[in-house]
């Protein structure tokens, strides 16, 4: 279990990010088109797992803007914005704010992914959703980095995820 801050406020998490050097928990999640995919459908890229509470928060579309633009061009990685919200509400989104480089997945379906991630969200006002959180895969599903974000209105290291990706 995690302790994590929402505005300086105690919470915790179901679980602990999965450890760097192992291979990632497989998950089926649901797109904006509804329908669902898993690891496998992303197989031969490096992965970017931008874990979020909700893109209608201001900081969850910062980080889903910022992914967007860094991995533009970047035929080897994509990046999948994970989180609670509907497909519908995360299709909107991108739709909006002109977001074509990351693919938005909901748990609508399947709540197992926040549990084996360790990132469901156990206590506090937002418990049910997922934390702020960051795992980085390469192409054969190996976990090589992550960040459990400490403070929830905070930023995930953009830096640290780039180095890592090379």
């Amino acid at each position: 279990m995690a302790s994590i801050t929402l505005k300086g406020n105690p919470i915790t998490t179901s679980g602990s990010l999965p450890a760097t050097g192992g291979k990632a928990p497989a998950f089926t999640l649901t797109k904006s088109d509804l329908t669902d995919v898993g690891l496998g459908d992303f197989s031969g890229k490096k992965k970017v797992l931008n874990i979020v509470p909700s893109l209608d928060t201001s900081v969850c579309a910062l980080s889903a803007k910022k992914f967007n633009e860094k991995v533009q061009g970047r035929n080897d990685v994509v990046v999948l914005n994970i989180s609670a919200d509907l497909p519908f509400a995360a299709k909107r989104f991108c739709e909006t704010n002109n977001i074509g480089n990351v693919v938005a997945l909901s748990e609508m379906r399947d709540r197992k992914f926040g549990q084996d991630y360790g990132v469901t969200i156990t206590s506090g006002p937002m418990a049910g959703v997922l934390s702020r959180a960051v795992v980085v895969l390469d192409e054969k599903d190996h976990v090589v980095y992550t960040q459990q974000v400490p403070e929830i209105t905070q930023e995930p290291d953009y830096d640290a995820v780039w180095r890592v990706l090379g």
